[in-house]
């Protein structure tokens, strides 16, 4: 009766327990945890990756949302002082104030609602997420096509692919595989701060597509043509190219180009 309550709980929570050792160390090695850092691991489950993780850290707060799984892993780290267990739901979570690192098997349901919670935390330096493997490809551009959330963040943060997991690693066994996805804050922002609004309303135009393609929007956005024809060839994107399969480099050209604040119109 209480496996099945627990199984019933996984489904409900989206959670697939990794099972497996060798790639929680692996995990480990993708993470880079600093040894004098602080770590936050979101849903730690039953432990596997926080018993990999907890030698590698100066402090690891880990947010498990089942009540079910607190005990054990309350037992499992009670001889681990800098290992903190607290009942909660990680996007809840204010995110600290000194430099962080987030990492995590986290709950496929959940996990835009993750991302977005890091990419919105100024104090993190990276996180190191276990994925759907689809996910992490699309947002790494895996695929060769890139989503709006890569491109938007990508003056501020670099997204990287940095391995695959099979299902069987994982229980219960999920229907796909998943991926380790990491997103690293970068030392020194690829635009100035006070680009980013109007960076972020260009990309935001162009992929809402009002004017059926990337250079019709652009252009109906009120851009002079010849400074989009100017920019598109700076940047050596074709002018009926769709916009998911523009790349992230392509937008900061395109930005520079168009940039009212650093160019004469």
């Amino acid at each position: 009766m209480a496996r099945s309550r627990q199984q019933h709980r996984s489904r409900t929570l989206s959670q697939n327990f990794l099972v497996d050792r060798a790639t929680a160390a692996r995990f480990v090695r993708a993470a880079r945890p600093a040894p004098a850092g602080l770590l936050l691991e979101v849903g730690p489950g039953k432990g596997a990756l926080t018993t990999a993780l907890a030698p590698h850290c100066r402090e690891l707060r880990a947010y498990e949302i089942d009540p079910g799984l607190l005990p054990g892993l309350r037992a499992t780290f009670d001889a681990a002082p800098h290992v903190r267990v607290y009942e909660r739901d990680f996007v809840g979570v204010p995110p600290p104030r000194e430099p962080f690192a987030v990492v995590g098997n986290v709950p496929f349901s959940r996990t835009a609602d993750i991302v977005d919670w890091c990419l919105r935390a100024p104090a993190l330096t990276d996180a190191t997420l276990i994925t759907q493997l689809e996910y992490a490809r699309r947002r790494t551009g895996d695929f060769g096509r890139w989503s709006l959330r890569t491109v938007l963040a990508w003056p501020q943060v670099e997204w990287r692919l940095l391995g695959r997991i099979g299902r069987r690693g994982f229980r219960p066994v999920p229907r796909v595989d998943a991926g380790i996805l990491r997103i690293e804050r970068r030392p020194r922002p690829l635009l100035p701060a006070a680009e980013l609004g109007d960076y972020r309303r260009l990309v935001e135009t162009g992929f809402a597509g009002a004017g059926g393609s990337l250079y019709a929007s652009l252009c109906r956005a009120g851009h002079p043509r010849r400074r989009v024809d100017r920019a598109f060839g700076m940047a050596r994107v074709d002018r009926a190219e769709i916009v998911a399969f523009v790349p992230p480099r392509a937008w900061l050209i395109l930005h520079d180009e168009l940039n009212e604040t650093s160019r004469l119109v």
